[in-house]
């Protein structure tokens, strides 16, 4: 039974899909609306359902997983993916703070809370659970990404390795996959804002990202991303936590 934050859309969307392909249980947390319940009814309610959860209330969170137990008694995954990239607003001199706690309050204050419940009914329910986080390569190096995004992904594998370590003597394994430049919501954002264009395809910018992936022969999406979930939610990982993937 997983429990997917940021789960309507991008990377949560095609997560859910394959984790319901393997034949898993899924709760979709998200704040688009009309796009989680529709994919919850895609899915199909035997399956899936959608709940309403701005990863910043506490409150929204808690009932996240609250829902997950009422619906199917236990919690095995959360996979902790909700996040934003914010507005570009042109390096540190130029740094707006009211952006940047925006940035934080999502992509930081909503992992530790998703972290925090999950890990709570872990517990109490002695589930030998796996919580992984949405990080970033922007995690581990710096880029064109945003600087307060940067910052806020580089805080997560502080997040993901103090859980880890925190939460190991329960068996719970805590991880964080960090996928490179991939085409959602959230990264044509980022592309609209550091072009000026407002009309960019998706087609236009997976060929931007294309000419500059090292590995060449594949087109990078979301499904390569859920699939890396996938591995680190599995028996196959068993033994793999506190890891940035």
């Amino acid at each position: 039974m997983c429990v997917i934050t940021g789960g309507a859309s991008g990377i949560g969307e095609a997560t859910a899909r394959l984790f319901v392909e393997n034949g898993a249980l899924v709760v979709i947390g998200d704040v688009q609306d009309d796009l989680g319940t529709h994919l919850a009814e895609e899915l199909g309610h035997q399956v899936a359902i959608y709940k309403h959860c701005d990863v910043t209330l506490e409150s929204d969170m808690e009932g996240l997983v609250t829902q997950a137990l009422k619906k199917w008694g236990k919690l095995d995954i959360m996979y902790s993916n909700a996040g934003i990239v914010g507005n570009a607003t042109g390096g540190m001199q130029k740094l707006d703070i009211t952006n940047f706690d925006n940035v934080m309050n999502v992509n930081v204050r909503g992992m530790v809370l998703a972290v925090k419940h999950a890990s709570k009914v872990m517990v109490e329910t002695r589930t030998r659970g796996v919580i992984i986080c949405t990080a970033s390569m922007a995690s581990v190096t710096s880029s064109v990404a945003p600087i307060e995004y940067t910052i806020s992904k580089h805080a997560l594998l502080g997040l993901m390795k103090g859980a880890a370590s925190d939460l190991g003597k329960y068996g719970i394994r805590v991880n964080c996959v960090s996928p490179s430049v991939v085409i959602t919501p959230v990264s044509m954002k980022l592309f609209r804002d550091l072009t000026g264009k407002h009309s960019v395809s998706d087609h236009e910018a997976q060929e931007f990202v294309n000419s500059r992936n090292v590995l060449v022969g594949h087109t990078f999406s979301t499904s390569d991303v859920a699939q890396a979930v996938l591995y680190l939610s599995s028996d196959e990982a068993a033994f793999v936590s506190g890891h940035n993937l």
